[in-house]
């Protein structure tokens, strides 16, 4: 694992920082992009999250996704929205995924699908539940499973503390992130979310469609006339997380740009 060092404060001691690579999820039974993927951002990390049916359009399992990622030498977690299974389709997933010896879960309630209904059967608070509970039936132990949930930037449910660690909703800026965190309880990992914007046109529509991710006009303004610039944000980024030593790692959404993204955070960590 591509782990690079936090100083919190100017602090001697350090700690591990994890970087975790979001894999542009297969659209079709190919798995070679996905491969290719994999292997250019094993040059900065070998922690990797497969979405789940992407936002809201069918992928390839995830499950089956982070069984390739095992069999490459990486870390995985599967990502499994409540949005597209009720009771019994979860616990299918979770007898595959320990057929496969899949482990470490992010849970999320899901992005609106481009087809079908939602089903309203699941919830995220629901899924901790029935994960912890899978693992007990089966003989194992439920500490076993790594189980994550996202938040934002808002105080915490106390539902949420059950979650062995977080992922953060993407955002841009660290100060914000930091004093969040200063006040936040939870014993686990947390990791900061952060997506390496494509163009100007993605910023907008990102901004126009889901207003929690509204990326700064600023930024924006840069992607107009370089397209290069949400890399070098992100990239910029993921350095201030780590050296502020304050979380433990990053949620990294290459997007389509992962090979840029690779190249410049290798000259930078």
């Amino acid at each position: 694992m591509a782990d690079v060092a936090g100083e919190a404060g100017g602090a001697a001691a350090a700690r591990p920082f994890d970087i975790v690579c979001e894999i542009e999820p297969a659209t079709d039974p190919d798995l070679r992009r996905v491969r290719h993927q994999i292997g250019v951002l094993t040059a900065i990390t070998s922690s990797f999250l497969i979405p789940d049916n992407h936002i809201g359009r069918a992928t390839v399992s995830s499950i089956a996704v982070a069984h390739e990622v095992l069999n490459m030498g990486g870390r995985a977690i599967a990502c499994l929205n409540a949005r597209d299974r009720n009771t019994l389709g979860f616990r299918r997933d979770l007898l595959t995924a320990a057929a496969y010896g899949v482990d470490e879960f992010l849970f999320v309630y899901g992005d609106r699908p481009e087809s079908g209904r939602r089903s309203d059967d699941l919830t995220v608070k629901a899924m901790l539940g029935e994960a912890r509970r899978f693992a007990e039936q089966h003989g194992g132990d439920p500490a076993s499973l790594k189980l994550g949930a996202v938040t934002t930037l808002r105080p915490l449910p106390d539902w949420k503390r059950e979650a062995d660690f977080l992922f953060v909703q993407v955002g841009f800026s660290v100060e914000a992130l930091l004093d969040w965190r200063s006040k936040l309880d939870f014993d686990g990992p947390v990791y900061a979310g952060i997506m390496a914007v494509g163009s100007a046109q993605m910023a907008r529509k990102l901004t126009a469609e889901i207003p929690e991710l509204a990326v700064p006009e600023a930024l924006i303004e840069r992607l107009s006339i370089d397209k290069d610039a949400g890399v070098d944000v992100a990239c910029d980024l993921v350095c201030e997380v780590r050296d502020s030593g304050a979380l433990e790692g990053v949620h990294l959404i290459p997007v389509r740009r992962f090979r840029e993204v690779a190249r410049r955070l290798e000259t930078l960590l």
